[in-house]
């Protein structure tokens, strides 16, 4: 007999929000249907205003959805008050009560639980273990650097042992080799303790290093969903395409069609290959990306499926790397080459080259869910 799957941990069923402002419908989130599953690190991404923010408040309780479901572990919480909800919220400024010591900071959410007093210094004395900060326990906020009360936060948070863990960009406010450390750290953390941690962020250097999956949002709705590989590595729409890493866009037409892929009209000797996500026709014109370190450079055709002729046009020198802009017939593109070892290939701008790729490294964009929208959505965080 095949074991029961387990129940998600939060599952958003169209779930929408509007507020009115000035007399004006704004959307903040529209029909969102998400499923994020036990015990994972799932990111919600997008830059300000794309509603992620809003539905991370959804779920916590702090907004009622316009419409549709908010579940936790299968119980419909949509109109519960986020005091009744086995979930906790890490903010941007921490939010500590800066009257208290550390150890009183952490076992506040305890005493109003009326948890017995060992048993609070039990749980307050593990999670400091946890978050590296045994022996700090005297402390008020105001002697600790930003990323220690960051840390003191997420204990506070832990330590009632929610179901699920609520985090609002709480790595802002850090400086950048501080918020990379704490990157890690907070993964590491999400892993020990085993809880479903839901992370909003506008960072995408940030998702990709912790997240299991993540969410693209963009103007209230999902532009998509999926493992930090997938999304990087083949991204749907263009909006996913440029905001995640670097990408080069083609367009072209397409000439024919075959096995999942199209190729695109280019001169002689040349050659683009392009997987599939959509019925594609002859004749067609299609987009299709590309990332820059797939591409390679050469003097000669290169031995790749796919290649182009090239006039180079930018050379930018990065210490590890350097980036060449060309000019194809399917676009501009930009090749990254690593500066490893003596290179034998120095072009210089307006030399004629070629660029090349693997025919499985091209993908098929197709159109975005806010080409659907008439109304373009105000600003909301």
């Amino acid at each position: 007999m095949t074991a029961p799957a387990a129940l998600p941990a939060v599952e958003l069923v169209g779930v929408g929000k509007e507020f009115t402002s000035n007399r004006d419908t704004v959307v903040a989130v529209d029909d969102v249907d998400m499923v994020i599953a036990q015990g994972e690190f799932f990111s919600m991404l997008g830059p300000s205003g794309c509603g992620k923010t809003t539905t991370l408040r959804m779920i916590a309780g702090f907004e009622q959805p316009s419409r549709g479901t908010v579940l936790l572990y299968g119980e419909d919480v949509t109109t519960v008050a986020p005091n009744h909800r086995d979930v906790n919220m890490v903010f941007q400024n921490y939010a500590l009560f800066p009257h208290m010591s550390v150890a009183d900071n952490v076992a506040f959410g305890l005493r109003r639980k009326h948890v017995e007093k060992a048993e609070v210094r039990r749980r307050v004395g593990e999670m400091l273990d946890l978050v590296e900060l045994s022996g700090r326990e005297r402390r008020r906020p105001r002697e600790l650097s930003g990323g220690q009360q960051q840390r003191v936060a997420l204990a506070r948070a832990l330590v009632n042992h929610p179901r699920a863990l609520l985090l609002d960009e709480p790595l802002g406010a850090l400086d950048l080799k501080l918020r990379q450390s704490m990157q890690i750290e907070l993964k590491r953390i999400q892993r020990e303790v085993g809880i479903t941690f839901v992370y909003v962020t506008h960072d995408q250097g940030e998702a990709l290093t912790m997240s299991d999956r993540i969410v693209v949002m963009n103007n209230a709705r999902i532009e998509q969903l999926g493992t930090p590989r997938e999304l990087y590595e083949q991204p749907s729409t263009p909006f996913v395409a440029g905001f995640i890493g670097t990408s080069n866009i083609m367009t072209g037409t397409v000439t024919s069609v075959s096995d999942g892929t199209a190729q695109l009209e280019t001169g002689a000797d040349e050659r683009a290959i392009v997987g599939l996500r959509a019925p594609t026709r002859t004749g067609e014109r299609l987009a299709a990306t590309v990332r820059p370190e797939k591409m390679t450079l050469s003097a000669t055709p290169s031995e790749h499926a796919c290649r182009l002729r090239a006039r180079l046009s930018e050379i930018v020198y990065l210490g590890t790397s350097t980036n060449y802009t060309v000019e194809t017939i399917l676009g501009q593109l930009v090749v990254y080459r690593l500066n490893a070892g003596e290179d034998l290939l120095t072009p210089q701008r307006g030399d004629q080259l070629w660029v090349g790729w693997p025919d499985t490294a091209a993908y098929q964009l197709v159109d975005s869910p806010q080409s659907e929208r008439a109304e373009t959505t105000e600003e909301m965080v």
